[in-house]
């Protein structure tokens, strides 16, 4: 048989990779456009409303928007409604290169003699002052407003405010700092007009035959419209004073135009909004310089460990074994390193709980490398994460078990229903009364009645029988027998020093990892607060990697310090020197909140209390 051709081999690659750009994932492949039939429709869907400057978002329908006559709400995903998104249709309609201008959607009234107009709106101008910003999609692509900053820099945000406020010191804020009409003290400005520009490409992807939408853009305008039927768009600006004294007339407007744009492909239309979207450039030096400085520690600590055990081995070996006898050191503990630990249930149920938790970790920021999990496939990520968890169950009851009974524990019944309880229960209890707290507040955060039932469908259904699947496969194993016999009698620990003590250590331990992250939490945290997609998962997966091997190699140092004071109690000690990592990550975004981010302590409460949760049980 004669071998295979290099070139072949080369030629069949070549095809393999050149096929994979046909290749889309399911729910993104591309939609085309064409003009005078149905498929030139282009239906304009609205999202939740939210805040930099408030933990609550709300839906469309809260604030007394335009509303569509059919209103029709796409089916969601589960990390859509966890991640709180309100996704319905608009009545913003318009048909494939039809362009529009100055078109009326509706008029919206309000009485002084009504008490409900005054409740609508005061809520409408509470969400100017606190800068509520609109989320609009065409084509699964959010509609962005693109505005210059410093330096030129052209900036594109995927959502634009319902408004803005001039304090009664004549101060302008957030977006009313782009007109110079808007100069009235103590009046709020409502964006009651948007002119939509939407481009496409001309159809080279689909050999000519159809149109596909590349970039969807908008401008908000506030205009008072004189002629409520037939307005014109040229007005002057939409201004509500703060005291509500008389009647007044709100019409909501829009223009659309289309755009021919060749340079932008459908598979790379999303480049734009991530490239320049604010508050979350990444800064592609300061995280290369802390990865280089965190894998320097790394290697460092890999040589300090290198070095010194060959030199203890060394000075061993050489001694006999008198004189071994007398030595002080880890050597002295080897008949008592593997007595099982105080709170050994306890103990082995945490590292089932990090064990499932970890691998969940790990195959979700992987799968997101590939782009399976990309901001265009809303909600992708958090799906993932739940169902990986709950199928995860078995590893959690496998590690657990085996672990407890290495420990020589007996009460496996009691073990196993800790492993697929304890944590997760803590875990729903905090959700759930934080999310009691949206639904007293009607935010579209909250998570409906329904969801938390399938949550626990999951939970009780799934995770729970593998969970014990897991235990009865993990009791089956026999326990991992230590090298060496334990003594009879626990040797006495001599007198410490302070650093060789279990708080400072513990307490000393997690500030190397936690340096690991501490670039990449600070645009975690932007982009949870700011309401902007995170999509660095590349970045985020390598300094998931390092931050592993660090945790890794800063307990085996300490352990291995701690071993040489003779004081063999290392069981907790390695689980905690690592975990005392997400105390930090606990308090480091209070110092941000109190600097930046103030208003934010329920939200912060919500995610990072679970956080604080998985990462200890990890």
């Amino acid at each position: 048989m004669k071998p295979l051709n290099p070139r072949f081999i080369f030629l069949l690659s070549l095809t393999v990779v050149s096929s994979s750009f046909g290749f889309y994932l399911p729910g993104l492949a591309p939609v085309s456009f064409c003009e005078q039939n149905s498929k030139g429709d282009i239906q304009l869907f609205v999202n939740r409303l939210d805040s930099v400057e408030s933990v609550l978002p709300y839906e469309y329908d809260a604030f007394d928007f335009c509303k569509d006559t059919d209103e029709n709400r796409p089916s969601e995903n589960l990390g859509q409604v966890l991640f709180g998104e309100r996704i319905e249709t608009s009545p913003y309609k318009f048909s494939f290169k039809a362009d529009k201008a100055c078109v009326k959607v509706c008029t919206k009234s309000y009485d002084t003699g009504s008490r409900e107009d005054k409740l609508k709106l005061d809520f409408l101008k509470k969400g100017m002052e606190l800068n509520y910003q609109h989320h609009w999609i065409v084509d699964n692509m959010p509609v962005t407003w693109c505005y210059i900053v410093e330096d030129n820099q052209k900036v594109c945000n995927p959502g634009f405010p319902i408004g803005c406020l001039v304090n009664q010191e004549g101060k302008p804020k957030d977006a009313c700092v782009i007109n110079a009409d808007f100069n009235k003290k103590n009046t709020y400005y409502v964006f009651n007009h948007v002119d939509i520009t939407i481009h496409y490409h001309s159809g080279d992807e689909t050999n000519g035959m159809h149109a596909r939408l590349v970039a969807a853009t908008l401008e908000p305008r506030s205009i008072k419209h004189s002629n409520d039927e037939n307005p014109t768009c040229e007005e002057t600006p939409m201004d509500i004073p703060a005291d509500f004294k008389s009647n007044l007339k709100v019409t909501y407007t829009y223009s659309v135009t289309f755009k021919q744009n060749d340079d932008i492909r459908w598979a790379s239309r999303w480049d734009y909004i991530l490239v320049s979207m604010p508050h979350s450039n990444i800064q592609w030096f300061s995280i290369m310089n802390s990865l280089v400085i965190v894998l320097f520690l790394s290697g460092m600590v890999a040589m300090i460990m290198l070095r010194t055990l060959h030199k203890d081995i060394a000075r061993y070996n050489q001694m006999d074994q008198e004189e071994a006898q007398e030595e002080s050191g880890w050597k002295q503990v080897h008949g008592d390193v593997f007595r099982p630990p105080r709170m050994g249930m306890l103990l082995s149920v945490f590292l089932g709980q990090g064990t499932q938790v970890f691998i969940m970790t790990f195959i979700t920021l992987f799968l997101a490398c590939l782009g399976f999990l990309s901001p265009a496939n809303r909600g992708a990520l958090m799906t993932c994460a739940v169902v990986l968890w709950v199928l995860l169950g078995t590893s959690a009851g496998y590690v657990s078990a085996r672990l407890y009974k290495t420990f020589g524990g007996e009460n496996w019944k009691t073990n196993v229903l800790l492993t697929a309880f304890l944590c997760p229960g803590i875990v729903f209890v905090d959700f759930f009364l934080m999310n009691l707290i949206l639904w007293v507040e009607g935010s579209s955060a909250a998570v409906p009645f329904g969801t938390l039932v399938a949550i626990l469908a999951l939970w009780f259904g799934i995770s729970v029988p593998l969970t014990f699947v897991g235990a009865f496969f993990g009791f089956k194993k026999p326990g991992i027998e230590p090298p060496v016999q334990t003594n009879q009698i626990p040797r006495q620990i001599p007198q410490q020093s302070f650093f060789t003590k279990p708080v400072p250590g513990i307490i000393m331990g997690g500030i190397l990892p936690f340096g690991c992250i501490f670039i990449q939490l600070f645009f975690i945290l932007n982009s949870i607060w700011s309401h902007q997609m995170y999509y660095m998962f590349g970045f985020l997966f390598l300094v998931f990697i390092i931050l592993v091997i660090t945790c890794s190699e800063a307990t085996v140092l300490l352990c291995y310090f701690h071993l040489c004071a003779e004081d063999y109690h290392w069981w907790w000690r390695s689980f905690l020197t690592s975990g005392f990592t997400a105390v930090y990550l606990f308090h480091h975004p209070l110092l941000w909140l109190h600097l930046d981010h103030g208003a934010h302590f329920l939200h912060f409460y919500r995610y990072y209390g679970l956080l604080l949760l998985l990462l200890v049980c990890k």
